[in-house]
């Protein structure tokens, strides 16, 4: 099947000018044809679509953690070693497996009011990743072998003071940033000198976090700054909380 070419306007602007007698001495030139649109070929049409995901990625998936109240919407005011602690209580609404921490960084993430020292559990950031003009809480809780698990919660609306985890994954993370209001995981690639980049939004019907980008790209050349903490400012937005590890 080959594809369908639609007919650039420009290139007919570009030939009527030419016959106007627009390129004289001294006047605008023609920059040549302008190249022509080119529809998508579908590959294969009589393929029947598949009815069902090869895997559950964990999209969508989401959780009430029980337990937690958050007075007057703040995430801020939690204590977000008490909410990863709740957090393995939590029943999410679909079970993709994927919110499960292995056992012993589940007995340290317990243990964290009495060995402090081996508690995984990160200091917290504080972003509005839904738009809606409230802080959403972002947690990281280390794991073995050098992985990162990456949690985020969103307080209920409506005057409820409930508290429901909206993303969870994990990764063996080169870093954790914020573009936008997107929260995006960088991982390294079995490719020498390239990186995943994974992208979560927030989506308004799923009422979740979702990857809605997944890519595989050049990996940034090092320089002398490279070292450097890029984290946000103790003293700006998106701070640490000073309750948090």
């Amino acid at each position: 099947m080959r594809p369908v070419r639609v007919p650039a306007v420009a290139s007919a602007v570009a030939a009527l000018a030419l016959v106007s007698g627009c390129g004289a001495a001294g006047g605008p030139e023609s920059a040549g044809e302008t190249p022509s649109a080119v529809e998508p070929a579908r590959l294969w049409p009589d393929l029947p679509p598949a009815s069902a995901a090869p895997y559950d990625y964990g999209e969508g998936e989401t959780a009430r953690i029980p337990g937690i109240t958050v007075p007057g919407g703040d995430v801020r005011r939690l204590d977000p070693v008490a909410v990863a602690q709740a957090g393995l209580k939590a029943k999410s609404d679909r079970d993709s497996g994927l919110d499960e921490l292995p056992d012993g960084t589940v007995r340290q993430i317990r243990a964290c009011r009495t060995a402090p020292d081996d508690c995984p559990v990160l200091n917290p950031y504080y972003f509005d990743l839904t738009g809606d003009g409230r802080d959403e809480l972002v947690l990281g809780i280390r794991i073995p072998g050098r992985q990162l698990a990456v949690r985020a919660y969103r307080a209920d609306e409506g005057g409820r003071d409930g508290l429901t985890r909206i993303m969870s994954t994990s990764d063996a993370v080169i870093s954790v940033e914020l573009a936008g209001r997107d929260l995006v995981l960088r991982a390294p690639s079995a490719i020498s000198g390239y990186e995943y980049r994974t992208a979560w939004s927030w989506d308004a019907r799923q009422r979740a976090m979702l990857a809605t980008r997944d890519e595989i790209l050049r990996a940034p050349e090092r320089r002398e700054d490279a070292g450097r903490d890029r984290t946000p400012s103790p003293s700006g937005p998106g701070s640490p909380s000073a309750d948090g590890r």
